[in-house]
C-alpha cells in the first residue's frame, strides 16, 4: 500500500473537527498537514484524533494561524519554525520525520503569508517568507531524501490556477513577484505533485465564501505538495478532495493528497 500524504487548510480546528473526523475516515491519510488550526497546542482536539489512530504534533497560536501534523507513523524527530528571521512570531512551518523501509521521509507542513494588501508591510513579510522556505529547501535537498513541502502557499502559480486572472494580477497571492519566487522553489529540483500528472485547468483548492464562488467553481489552486526528486519518482496519485466544499459550515478550503510508492518501516 502507498503512502498517502495530505494537506489541509482547516481554517479553524475546533470549529471543523467533526469535518475533519469524517474525511480522516473516508480519506485514510497515512500524514495530515493542517493549517489554520486557530488554537494554542493546549486547546488542539488531540485525544478524538489519536483515537482514530494518529499520532499529533502541534504548533499552534492563539486566534491566527498555527499548524499541526498527524501521522500513522510514529515521528522519529519535530521541529516547529522557519529558520532565517528569529523575530517572526508565527506559527507558520512544523517539520516532521518518519522511518521507511528504505530510509526516512520528511514533511514540511506550512503556511505561507497572505501578503495582502500589497502596499503594506505583508507583502514584504510573504516575498521573506518565501526567500527563507527556499533557503530551507536548498539546505535539505542536499540530503537527498524524500521530502514534501505541503501546506496553503498562498500562492496561485500560474493563469489556469484561477477563475478570471485578469482580476488578481495585482493580488499578493498572483502577483509576478510571488510567482517567480514558487518558479523558483521548482527551479530546485522541486515537483508541483498536482502538475506532475495533469496539467487540466480549473482544478481549484479554495473558494471564498462569498458571491457564490463554490457554486460557480469560481476558486483558486493555492494549497500544494511539492516533492523532492526522490519523492517525486515514488509518486502513484494525486487527488483534490473537492466535495468536502460541500459540506455544512466547511472550511474554504479542502484537501490535497498524494500517494507515494514508498513503505514504512
Amino acid at each position: 500500500m502507498p503512502i498517502r500524504v495530505a494537506t489541509w487548510n482547516v481554517n479553524s480546528v475546533r470549529q471543523r473537527i467533526d469535518l475533519l473526523l469524517t474525511w480522516l475516515r473516508e480519506c485514510q491519510p497515512d500524514i495530515v498537514c493542517l493549517q489554520e488550526i486557530k488554537c494554542v497546542d493546549e486547546a488542539f482536539p488531540r485525544l478524538e484524533i489519536e483515537a482514530l489512530g494518529y499520532n499529533v504534533v502541534t504548533h499552534g497560536q492563539k486566534t491566527f494561524n498555527g499548524v499541526a501534523l498527524l501521522s500513522k507513523l510514529r515521528f522519529d524527530e519535530t521541529k516547529s519554525g522557519l529558520a532565517g528571521d528569529d523575530e517572526d512570531a508565527h506559527a507558520r512551518f512544523l517539520e516532521g520525520v518518519v522511518t521507511l523501509k528504505s530510509g526516512v521521509l520528511r514533511i514540511a507542513c506550512l503556511y505561507l503569508p497572505n501578503g495582502n494588501p500589497v502596499g503594506t508591510d505583508k507583502y514584504p513579510y510573504k516575498l521573506k517568507w518565501m526567500s527563507r522556505l527556499l533557503e530551507y529547501s536548498k539546505e535539505r535537498l542536499k540530503a537527498e531524501e524524500p521530502l514534501i513541502l505541503a501546506g496553503d502557499f498562498n500562492v496561485i502559480p500560474h493563469a489556469r490556477d484561477v477563475h478570471n486572472p485578469a482580476a488578481w494580477t495585482e493580488d499578493a497571492l498572483f502577483k509576478t513577484e510571488t510567482r517567480e519566487s514558487f518558479q523558483s522553489l521548482l527551479g530546485l529540483g522541486l515537483t508541483d505533485a498536482l502538475r506532475a500528472v495533469t496539467d487540466e485547468p480549473g482544478l481549484y483548492t479554495f473558494w471564498d465564501y462569498q458571491a457564490g464562488a463554490w457554486q460557480k467553481n469560481q476558486g483558486l489552486r493555492i494549497d500544494h505538495l511539492l516533492l523532492s526528486p526522490q519523492a517525486s519518482d515514488r509518486l502513484a496519485n494525486v487527488g483534490i478532495d473537492s466535495y468536502v466544499r460541500g459540506w455544512e459550515k466547511p472550511s474554504d478550503h479542502v484537501p490535497v493528497w498524494a500517494d507515494l510508492d514508498l513503505e514504512a518501516a
